[in-house]
């Protein structure tokens, strides 16, 4: 965009009318005519009236009237152009993942992102984004969702049903994983379950999601994590590691002491 407009909020306008809801401040400067601190300025005044949301210092999302309300659209509308702007990799995964394949009686209460380092929370609106680190980010099977504004990177089924059990506490126990399990299993592909268990450097949680899958009723996809784990035979692991194992029962196909009573809520 060669001309340089005068206001901010008539850029603003613009973006929106061609479907665009994020900027950054540096882009901003580009097109906009005024020095560094009458941009802010003119974006504080924005955000006070509701039509910008401040996602990072210098990143801006643009909210649409109906979402002023709730100060900012959902996160779907900006998370992958949030994070080409920080240049980091990322996939949006574990509970928020599962629910988009349907799984999960009840929608998240936060948006939860994996990413390849430590990053803090974020409130945006009403949205709260948190966000869980994986080293081996870039093994992750992924694919690309349509959202209302774009796209964004999702984690395929197979690999949702791994960080359940990898992000226990951001999944909700054991027991919540077994009953998001049992919906998400509807989706979740053999061959591409046996891939991504194959790829697995902790055998643990290959063991882990064989026996919540069978607690799920999930029988081929935990027959199919037995064999592999007859075929391997790893050392025992815990179902629960931060417990202790005293009195746990000892499910010998998946090689792993049940330390915890696992109940699936349909």
């Amino acid at each position: 965009m060669s001309a340089k407009h005068r206001r901010l909020g008539d850029w603003v306008t613009e973006l929106q009318s061609n479907g665009r809801y994020t900027f950054g401040k540096n882009e901003a400067s580009e097109v906009l005519s005024g020095s560094d601190t009458a941009l802010k300025q003119a974006a504080a005044r924005l955000v006070k009236k509701r039509r910008l949301a401040v996602i990072k210092r210098g990143f801006y999302v643009i909210v649409p009237a109906e979402y002023r309300s709730s100060g900012a659209p959902p996160p779907p509308w900006y998370i992958d152009d949030l994070m080409v702007h920080v240049r980091r990799p990322y996939y949006v995964g574990i509970l928020t993942a599962a629910s988009l394949y349907g799984a999960g009686h009840q929608q998240p209460q936060v948006f939860q992102v994996v990413a390849d380092r430590t990053r803090r929370p974020m409130r945006v609106g009403r949205a709260e984004i948190r966000f869980y680190v994986k080293k081996e980010l870039s093994r992750t099977a992924v694919r690309e969702m349509n959202t209302d504004t774009g796209t964004m990177k999702v984690s395929t089924p197979e690999a949702t049903a791994f960080d359940l059990v990898r992000f226990p506490s951001a999944s909700g126990g054991l027991s919540n994983i077994a009953t998001v399990l049992a919906e998400l299993s509807e989706v979740i592909e053999v061959r591409l379950l046996l891939k991504a268990a194959k790829e697995e450097a902790r055998m643990a949680l290959v063991q882990r999601l064989g026996f919540l899958l069978q607690v799920a009723g999930a029988g081929t996809l935990a027959d199919a994590l037995a064999r592999l784990i007859s075929m391997r035979k790893p050392r025992a692991a815990s179902l629960r590691p931060d417990s202790p194992t005293r009195g746990a029962i000892t499910d010998h196909r998946f090689r792993l002491a049940v330390n915890e009573e696992v109940e699936v809520d349909l």
